[in-house]
């Protein structure tokens, strides 16, 4: 490792499982902060048992908490939640994910908690947020990428509503909750005082479709899937190569536009009226779609892909996971190892999403089990004796 992280220091006690609320702790974890993780002493996180798994070992979860410590308490009891309660005092952050009220009920509510901890960061992400007329409504990703806006103009004209195929919409938010924790943090070193941080599933997705509401409320045109098109600028899209290969081309301004056509030996058709600006490729983008595609696939990839780059055009290949963890560029730059864990020995994954200057980002060191580190929490930080521990754990309160 580099340099200590920024976060070195802050406190983490993360209460949510699944997807987004641990995306937003491993954020966290990643540049600097000790993030314990609180589940239920016998099942744990219920992402432990997604797929796939490598002996019985969720490789989801590994991603999303590698590096984390893990204590085992049964929020259902109230000696459980005295426990939290204690952990919570001694803590910058705490990260939630029970439906709205929920905490409240159990008496560990932001304004509860804070009054032990007026520093208290508390991030909670709940599917429609805090308020609202849906807020005690059940929300998961999926639920978010449909009521955002975002699966309608996902797919292809011909296909119906797509959702996709990962955890899309629980991704964006854990950024966004990291994000308004880091803002919270920030706030807090000028005033002491902590910070509610509200985050709906939906909202991140929705601010990133924004485009299609300043559309229909300025023009009443409701946008409608497309393909691989923006609709915005032209010629944009993936394309097939004479090897069956994908690439992507993003002619997104008019100067790379007009090094395309060159690219392809086709220089004088940026001078021709149908296709001198971005609104006239777009009129007539089925033509231009065309010309695109034929020259694509008059070569492999690799070729197509050298001729782009020649002329500078902004291009990529279509890569598949094996193409990834073989490049050399996301080998030095993005991938991380996950070490300390024999079952599943050597993975890869992508480590921070940011990098900062003089911090080379943490060691993922071992995928917690479930209440691993319940002892060295309660013990060396809590200072419960070993007997009164051994109690609790006997009556099914906190794991062994």
């Amino acid at each position: 490792m580099g340099a200590t992280g920024p976060l070195a220091g802050v406190k983490v006690v993360e209460l949510g499982t699944m997807y987004a609320a641990p995306t937003a702790g491993r954020m966290l974890r990643d540049f600097g902060a000790d993030v314990v993780k609180v589940e239920d002493p016998t099942s744990g996180d219920y992402a432990r048992q997604w797929v796939p798994q490598k002996e019985g070992l969720s490789l989801g979860f590994s991603r999303l908490n590698a590096g984390k410590r893990s204590v085992g308490i049964d929020l259902r009891d109230a000696e459980g939640r005295a426990l939290v309660e204690k952990l919570i005092a001694g803590a910058d952050v705490v990260i939630e994910s029970f439906r709205p009220g929920r905490l409240e009920a159990w008496g560990l509510g932001f304004d509860e908690l804070r009054r032990n901890n007026p520093g208290l960061v508390m991030a909670r992400v709940s599917g429609f947020g805090q308020t609202g007329p849906n807020r005690l409504l059940p929300g998961f990703g999926t639920v978010a990428e449909t009521a955002s806006g975002f699966a309608n103009v996902n797919g292809w004209p011909e296909s119906p509503p797509t959702s996709p195929p990962f955890g899309f919409a629980d991704s964006i938010a854990g950024l966004a909750a990291a994000m308004g924790v880091a803002m919270a943090l920030f706030k807090r070193e000028k005033t002491g005082v902590g910070e509610e941080v509200d985050v709906a599933l939906y909202e991140p997705l929705m601010f990133i479709v924004g485009d299609m509401f300043l559309k229909y409320t300025a023009t009443g045109e409701i946008q409608q899937r497309i393909g691989n098109s923006t609709g915005a600028a032209s010629p944009r899209g993936i394309y097939e190569a004479a090897d069956g290969k994908f690439l992507s081309i993003a002619a997104s301004n008019q100067a790379i536009a007009k090094r395309l056509f060159a690219a392809m030996g086709k220089a004088e058709v940026i001078e021709d009226p149908r296709y001198a600006t971005n609104a006239d490729r777009l009129r007539n983008n089925d033509d231009v779609q065309k010309m695109v595609i034929d020259w694509c696939r008059t070569m492999p990839r690799a070729e197509v892909l050298s001729t782009l780059e020649k002329f500078e055009v902004v291009s990529a290949p279509v890569n598949d996971a094996s193409d990834v963890v073989e490049d050399p560029h996301f080998l030095e730059r993005t991938l991380v190892e996950i070490t300390g864990n024999d079952v599943l020995g050597k993975v890869l994954m992508p480590g921070p999403v940011l990098h900062m200057k003089g911090y080379d980002g943490p060691v993922y060191d071992g995928v917690p089990g479930i209440g691993e580190h319940t002892a060295e929490i309660l013990t060396g930080e809590l200072d419960l004796t070993a007997d009164e521990l051994g109690a609790l754990a006997r009556r099914g309160i906190v794991s062994a």
